[in-house]
């Protein structure tokens, strides 16, 4: 029978912290001594150059003189403006992440036979492997789905019979797979966190063939499991403009990273997951509901330009909000003048905010990305270009499609695993070398201290004895 420890006090614990803190803390002048690029970004916060692909750019600016010079933005996928792949697909009335995903993979765009044949394989793919709800979803809820969506992809790992063989025909098949069922996994992740966590029904719907991945998400997500035609295409072009954002971005880069040490599919995925998490990067769309939230509870009325403008002024001096003094959904590291997708999403957005009783929300959208720049500067003293970004209005879209907020980063994994898929085929296609860069130690040469002489800043050490052995 395993031993039971008493949990460390709270109290215990913040002298502990606070002696970890000393230790671990580096000094900023040391990063200027040795020129080290924190974050892998140079001065003028432009990326450090770690490695060539051909899956998709990201432009945002171009250097002239040393010196950064802005540019409206541009997003290509293999070459093609994303712009023109959802225009085309917008004018001809049909799905496009399918695609998009194909142009990722491959290189170039579908004929319409292998397009059919794609999502044939695609619908075909989506069923997981018996008894994988129950055992791998069911039985261990999550607050959050996308620790889930990890955890679950991990978990593919042990339904798969040639599951570490690297070869590019094996993670290719892999990578579709993951791809076709990461809409059910968090679709079924969902539900049971309905269930457990917030106390209300669990809807487990059975797989629908023949439906596109939009479609599918708003399938399996909602009780009656009706939606029109219109909301699937505003969805799927969601998940088209979230599909891929380069190698440098902090998922594409973890996922190449364990690829470059030669690990399995699933390992390196779960790891794209883990990273989009963070609110540093695709859990920024969570922030901005939360930060709209902060807004309705201090601002009278969200839509008066005077008391949006006096709310932005109180987050970035750290009075509001999360106190972070982020405004989320504003800046990027590569755009400056406009984020091309978020051009396309509050277009979008705008065509239906009034209709959908949503008009008030997306004024302060508006408000927000008008007002930032120039708080920014005023109160910072820095004239830096900041554009609203891809997180600003997509999860006002969700929102209108009554897509819940559990779900807002969720669906950027499901429509970027096809970004991750195209990096990890590259890497090992050409990457051929384990990514290690280097880290200089700074620490202090220390003589060892034998246990009786050692002197600690934990000033009250407590004592803990096992229950059955007191």
């Amino acid at each position: 029978m395993p031993t039971y420890i008493e949990p460390i006090k709270s109290t215990d614990l913040k002298s502990l912290c606070d002696e970890l803190k000393e230790s671990s803390a580096v000094p900023q002048e040391y990063f200027d001594r040795f020129e080290v690029k924190r974050g892998l970004r140079n001065r003028d916060g432009s990326g450090v150059m770690a490695g060539l692909t051909k899956v998709c750019s990201v432009e945002g600016y171009y250097i002239e003189d040393g010196e950064r010079k802005p540019i409206e933005g541009k997003l290509k996928y293999r070459g093609l403006d994303v712009n023109n792949l959802v225009d085309a697909c917008v004018a001809e009335n049909r799905f496009g992440y399918e695609e998009v995903a194909w142009l990722l993979l491959f290189g170039s765009l579908p004929t319409r036979n292998q397009l059919k044949l794609f999502n044939k394989v695609l619908s075909e793919c989506r069923e997981l492997p018996e008894d994988f709800i129950e055992d791998m979803i069911m039985k261990a809820p999550s607050p959050n789905i996308m620790n889930k969506l990890e955890r679950s992809v991990l978990s593919l790992y042990s339904y798969d019979s040639n599951p570490d063989d690297i070869s590019i025909e094996n993670v290719l098949r892999q990578s579709i797979q993951i791809m076709a069922q990461l809409p059910m996994i968090m679709s079924y992740a969902y539900q049971v966190k309905r269930r457990y966590y917030l106390k209300k029904s669990m809807y487990l719907h059975p797989v629908k063939p023949g439906l596109t991945t939009a479609e599918t998400v708003l399938y399996t997500t909602r009780s009656d499991r009706k939606f029109t035609d219109e909301e699937a295409k505003l969805l799927d072009l969601c998940l088209m403009l979230h599909a891929e954002h380069g190698g440098g971005n902090n998922s594409a880069f973890a996922t190449r990273v364990l690829t470059s040490s030669g690990t399995d599919t699933y390992s390196a995925i779960s790891a794209g997951i883990g990273s989009l998490k963070g609110p540093r990067h695709g859990g920024a769309n969570l922030k901005v509901a939360e930060m709209i939230k902060y807004l309705k509870e201090d601002v009278a009325d969200i839509t008066n330009e005077g008391q949006v403008a006096d709310f932005l002024k109180k987050i970035i001096n750290r009075e509001a909000g999360d106190k972070t003094g982020l405004v989320y959904g504003m800046g990027h590291a590569v755009y400056t003048l406009s984020d091309p997708r978020q051009v396309v999403l509050k277009r979008e957005a705008a065509k239906i905010a009034e209709e959908k009783g949503f008009g008030a929300d997306f004024k302060a959208l508006e408000l927000i990305e008008k007002l930032t720049p120039e708080i920014f500067a005023s109160e910072k003293h820095n004239n830096k270009k900041i554009c609203a970004n891809v997180d600003l209005y997509s999860g006002l879209i969700y929102e209108m499609l009554g897509i819940p907020v559990d779900l807002y980063t969720p669906l950027f994994a499901v429509a970027r695993v096809a970004g991750w898929s195209a990096h990890r085929i590259e890497e090992l296609i050409t990457g051929n070398r384990v990514i290690r860069p280097a880290y200089k130690n700074v620490a202090v040469p220390k003589n060892y201290a034998p246990i009786e002489e050692r002197i600690s800043n934990f000033k009250k050490p407590t004592i803990y004895v096992p229950l059955d052995e007191r």
